[in-house]
């Protein structure tokens, strides 16, 4: 099951006690005040990893609570630290504040850690105020509660390239053929219900992710369909694959076709709707009398496009795609990833180099 969105709750550990004593020991005259802090509570941290691929294992738990610090002891016994609570989440989450919706943190790396909360200080114990006026103090500090917070998490699928377009124009085919992904293909509408990822390669040393999404119909930004939901996904892809079927059995204007998901990613994102983004001619296997095929070429070369023509069925055009997307991504700067780090509630952008563990 995927699931790529999730509302948390996470606390740092309570600091532990501090401890109000006086040392008793024979021979030891006056021995004064013995009682020992008590230990920090433990940190919260979320880490990203490469094992995980959806949010899953937070419809079953959503409250994460670290370890708390023991309480202090006589004899100037410090009480011990709590765990910290380290929490795997995939790459490409992002982090948001519940409660201000700030985003706080987006792992797009493996091995990034986020500190989520902060544990308590633990409590003084009376040692700690002996003075020489006052030597023998009867007074010791409580631990301090850790930070809680709610957060809400949000999965973005780490992709080169993201393939979209109508239900049914033929992506889960092309991702199938040109990758080993194995997402359901069927002959009606909405057969793909979850993102799937595929990796391309042209050789060894050539590969890149591709991103097959739920089809769009027009009204999706309202709701329709299974909605803009999954757009999220592409968010981070640098090429667009942007397909339209030419089968003889689909209806409607190819041209029409282009500017409904057009309108649709613009009401989502004008970001994504900027994307650097190839035309594919898709199912041409089906084109019979090639009109709805000769309507998108014109279309295409009044706008100025590249139309590149392929059937995921017979696999025709699939290794000139496969070389043209290659060299587009090539063309275009890849994004900045954040360095590992440890923060607490800054922008990413903001955060220094992590601490070693």
């Amino acid at each position: 099951m995927f699931i790529d969105e999730a509302a948390i709750r996470v606390a740092g550990g309570r600091g532990g006690n501090g401890c109000l004593a006086f040392r008793r020991e024979k021979y030891v005259p006056r021995g004064g005040p013995s009682g020992g802090d008590g230990g920090c509570g433990g940190n919260v941290y979320l880490e990203s990893t490469e094992h995980h691929n959806t949010l899953l294992k937070f419809r079953y738990q959503r409250e994460f609570t670290a370890g708390r610090g023991r309480h202090g002891e006589g004899s100037n016994r410090h009480g011990k630290a709590g765990e910290d609570l380290i929490i795997p989440v995939p790459v490409g989450t992002v982090v948001y504040d519940a409660v201000s919706g700030e985003k706080v943190w987006d792992f797009t790396a493996p091995n990034q850690r986020f500190l989520a909360a902060r544990g308590g200080r633990g409590g003084r114990g009376n040692a700690r105020f002996a003075t020489s006026t006052h030597q023998a103090p009867r007074k010791a500090e409580p631990g301090e509660a850790g930070e809680e917070r709610a957060l809400k998490l949000e999965l973005k699928l780490l992709a080169d390239v993201g393939l979209i377009g109508f239900p049914n124009v033929g992506k889960s085919t092309l991702i199938s053929r040109l990758s080993a992904a194995h997402p359901r293909i069927a002959d009606y509408p909405f057969t793909t219900l979850e993102p799937h990822l595929g990796v391309v390669a042209l050789d060894m040393d050539r590969t890149f992710v591709m991103a097959d999404i739920p089809g769009l119909i027009a009204g999706a930004h309202e709701g329709k369909g299974l909605g803009i939901r999954f757009l999220r996904h592409v968010e981070r892809t640098r090429l667009l694959l942007h397909l339209i079927d030419v089968a003889e059995s689909a209806r409607g204007d190819p041209a029409e076709d282009y500017r409904v998901i057009m309108n649709e990613l613009e009401c989502f994102s004008p970001e994504v709707a900027r994307k650097p983004m190839l035309m594919l001619a898709s199912r041409v296997d089906a084109a019979g009398r090639g009109e709805r095929l000769e309507a998108l070429r014109r279309f295409c070369r009044e706008r100025r496009l590249t139309l590149y023509e392929v059937s995921g069925v017979t696999g025709e055009g699939l290794e000139t795609l496969r070389r043209a997307a290659w060299a587009a991504l090539e063309a275009i700067a890849r994004p900045p990833s954040n360095p590992g780090a440890v923060t607490l509630s800054a922008p990413a952008t903001d955060a220094g180099p992590a601490p070693p563990p």
